[in-house]
């Protein structure tokens, strides 16, 4: 793991239709599409808002769903998919 990969440290989870918005705590927002992850599109409202960070802010746990995601995970999703739309 990279040493910029281990700073990016969660703040706040927000959620669109079509949208998993992570802030980091350096005011930067990852967005992915939220059909990446079927555990989270099928869940409800209140699923979705009761999470908690984990890893020292580098993850993300749905305790309700038994799911967890690392925002290094979601920042490597992204640079595949570009590259496979620019291929």
């Amino acid at each position: 793991m990279s040493p910029t990969v281990l700073r990016l440290r969660g703040k706040a989870v927000h959620f669109s239709d079509s949208h998993l918005n992570i802030e980091l705590n350096d005011g930067r927002i990852i967005s992915t599409p939220i059909d990446w992850y079927p555990e989270l599109q099928n869940a409800t409202v209140r699923q979705l808002k009761t999470y908690r960070f984990i890893c020292r802010g580098t993850g993300i746990e749905w305790e309700m769903l038994d799911y967890q995601l690392s925002i290094e995970s979601m920042l490597s999703s992204h640079y595949f998919s570009f590259q496979k739309a620019i291929a």
